[in-house]
């Protein structure tokens, strides 16, 4: 969990025909490459078919760290596996169900952080990302994250944002709580994890709580 690398993600059944199918500004991120700036050295972007090589290196080259809370590195074992995804990712932008960006710290490939879901009937969104293991203790994580959160209620209209993070995963419960969310509960054995079952803690945060700078 926290993993921006969703399976397909189709969006909640609206409850009235009158509630739109695409949030305001998915249209326009679907249209335009998005670029989210997070500080100085580091900003969000769209993927890029070309990014499939650089991507799927960075995977490998940090399998072991991320294997730890991250349930999808086996299905990872080639560059075609990354075009893959990357297709999905394009897809599901053009659905309007998920919003998936890269993160580029100093010039770098560091990761990916987006929407991993988008309900737009609800207009809630659930945040998900990874970064490579030598880019952690920066605050990166929690920057981008913070931008996405003010992407998400300034430009594509939404009122609720959702973190999952595994319950032992210190470093991801730490993102959420500096950014102002709440723990919501407790969601036992959540996430089948290679061998064995994690339980998982639900944050959320409403547009009318405020995000914390």
């Amino acid at each position: 969990m926290t993993s921006a690398w969703a399976d397909s993600c189709e969006p909640s059944t609206a409850r009235s025909n009158d509630l739109p199918r695409y949030l305001p500004g998915i249209r326009e991120a679907v249209r335009d490459s998005l670029r989210l700036e997070v500080d100085g050295r580091t900003f969000l972007r769209s993927f890029a078919e070309a990014d499939a090589a650089a991507l799927f290196a960075l995977v490998d080259a940090n399998r072991s760290y991320l294997r730890e809370w991250l349930p999808w590195l086996d299905h990872v074992r080639s560059v075609d596996d990354i075009r893959e995804f990357l297709r999905g990712v394009s897809e599901r932008e053009r659905a309007g169900s998920s919003l998936e960006l890269a993160i580029v710290h100093d010039g770098a490939l560091a990761g990916v952080a987006g929407f991993r879901a988008l309900d737009p009937g609800n207009r809630s969104g659930e945040l998900g990302y990874w970064l490579a293991a030598d880019r952690q203790g920066r605050g990166i994580v929690t920057g981008a994250c913070r931008a996405l959160a003010r992407h998400g209620f300034e430009s594509l209209g939404l009122h609720r944002l959702v973190l999952i993070a595994a319950s032992a995963n210190a470093r991801s419960r730490g993102v959420a709580e500096r950014l102002g969310f709440r723990l919501e509960g407790e969601l036992r054995e959540y996430e089948w994890l290679y061998d064995h079952f994690v339980d998982a803690a639900l944050y959320a945060l409403l547009r009318g709580d405020g995000l914390r700078e």
